[in-house]
């Protein structure tokens, strides 16, 4: 079974690069979706976030695909369905 797309206003995970304490780390972060569509999502956060390649994101939003192993809800890491 398919699981549902993500919906602007949905709180998130995303596994990305971004600072904490000062400090660039990969590691899952909370965001909001801020624009979806049928393929991709994109996803807020109110801290500095770097691409893959280690840019800076000026408005810290990242873009990934629905079906992405890098992006969660966060209802799946608290056992809820």
């Amino acid at each position: 079974m398919p699981r549902e797309k993500f919906a602007i206003g949905e709180q998130v995970e995303m596994l990305c690069n971004h600072l904490r304490n000062g400090q660039r780390v990969n590691d899952w972060l909370t965001g909001t979706v801020v624009q979806a569509d049928y393929r991709m999502v994109a996803v807020r956060f109110e801290v500095d976030v770097f691409s893959s390649n280690g840019w800076h994101i000026p408005d810290r939003t990242l873009w990934g695909a629905h079906g992405s192993r890098n992006l969660r809800r966060i209802a799946e890491i608290e056992g809820v369905k």
